[in-house]
């Protein structure tokens, strides 16, 4: 596979960094990241639909996201959008609803780094509330996950590159 996600978290911190770099020009991803219609064909794991039950992606914004998978188990994740810089920079929380206590949020910023020949650095800084929490995550599978979303992500960059 050509392009990797690289995750690094380092023992005791309470965060991670996600990096990854994509085929396709900033501006398209920045649209994959924030178009709900786009966003529904790539975020999430294999095998997995998604349903955008709110999405107001600007400054100030807030979204809230349906995973189900094919025994139709639900997973539903929300946040708050503190900030939207087209085309280089989105940070907003992140909470998954499925924890016995709410209140497990962490903060994302997320940028987009333009590269030569119409390539993307994805950059993610993820700050959770404890060490335990970004633990927690990791140890869900978040990472498979992950693969597999950019994996799409990929896929519908191609498409998108080869319909304009």
């Amino acid at each position: 596979m050509k392009n990797q996600t690289k995750i690094t978290a380092d023992p005791g911190k309470q965060e991670l960094y996600i990096t990854r770099e994509v085929e396709g020009p900033r501006d398209l991803v920045f649209r994959v990241f924030n178009e709900p219609e786009l966003m529904k064909q790539w975020l999430g794991p294999h095998g997995m639909t998604m349903e955008i039950e709110k999405l107001d992606s600007r400054t100030g914004g807030a979204y809230r996201f349906i995973h189900c998978d094919a025994a139709g188990n639900k997973y539903s994740f929300n946040g708050v959008i503190h900030e939207i810089a087209a085309p280089e920079r989105m940070i907003r929380t992140f909470e998954f609803e499925g924890l016995p206590e709410r209140g497990h949020v962490s903060l994302e910023f997320l940028t987009l780094e333009a590269l030569p020949d119409n390539r993307t650095r994805i950059n993610i800084q993820c700050v959770f509330r404890s060490v335990m929490d970004r633990d927690g995550m990791i140890a869900s599978g978040m990472e498979k996950g992950m693969n597999e979303g950019y994996e799409r992500m990929e896929e519908l960059l191609e498409k998108m590159k080869t319909n304009n």
